[in-house]
């Protein structure tokens, strides 16, 4: 089994209180998840990974956002809950997209986690990538997904959970190191397709 990259030392590791993810601004919760870490456990093992990625969607009044315009379906639902909890949905019938519902009842922000840095059970994520070279096991929404067992049935789950749990380490992310820009993949959303809505930690240097 291949040594774990980054031996971390988490004397004040806590889980994320659900108050995390009403009391901000969609922005703010959006980049304050750079450098935390997921967490999924299941039967297989557990995996986890420093969110290194997101980008956030603005709920109704958001072109690009499945609840644009106030859109309530049985998969959108999930969204117009409390935040704090997890919104899986799958793409093209082929990926699964891990995003977390950030504020408040009934309004349906939600944040694409987009990339990871494996930090624990780097040997089962390897298995689970089929041999895909380490740097592309978790560098998209859909590959972090497989690499962490992450599928539909976490949708709706609290994320301080004993399955999945996003965590702070301690780690601090400078703002210098936060590449801000546009969404990808999201031509459809017209002139919000350019929102400055996406976060990206440039390669952390950990210990």
């Amino acid at each position: 089994m291949p040594k774990e990259r980054f031996a971390l030392s988490k004397p004040m590791a806590f889980t994320l209180p659900r108050e995390f993810y009403i009391s901000k601004d969609l922005l703010i919760i959006a980049q304050g998840l750079l450098g935390k870490e997921i967490v999924c456990a299941g039967p297989e093992g557990t995996t986890a990974g420093l969110i290194t990625e997101t980008e956030a969607y603005a709920g109704i009044t958001d072109k690009a956002s499945h609840a644009y315009g106030g859109r309530f379906t049985q998969r959108t639902s999930t969204m117009f809950q409390a935040g704090g909890i997890a919104y899986v949905y799958l793409c093209y019938g082929l990926h699964h997209m891990f995003n977390v519902v950030a504020h408040a009842h009934g309004i349906p922000n939600a944040i694409l986690i987009r990339a990871i840095n494996p930090t624990q059970g780097e040997g089962l994520i390897g298995l689970r990538r089929k041999g895909t070279p380490r740097p592309q096991w978790c560098n998209g929404p859909g590959k972090l997904c497989q690499a962490l067992g992450i599928n539909l049935s976490h949708n709706g789950s609290r994320l301080d959970s004993a399955s999945l749990q996003i965590r702070d380490l301690g780690l601090s992310v400078n703002p210098d190191q936060v590449c801000v820009g546009p969404r990808v993949g999201i031509d459809y959303a017209q002139e919000d397709r350019l929102l400055p809505y996406r976060f990206v930690w440039q390669q952390p240097s950990l210990p």
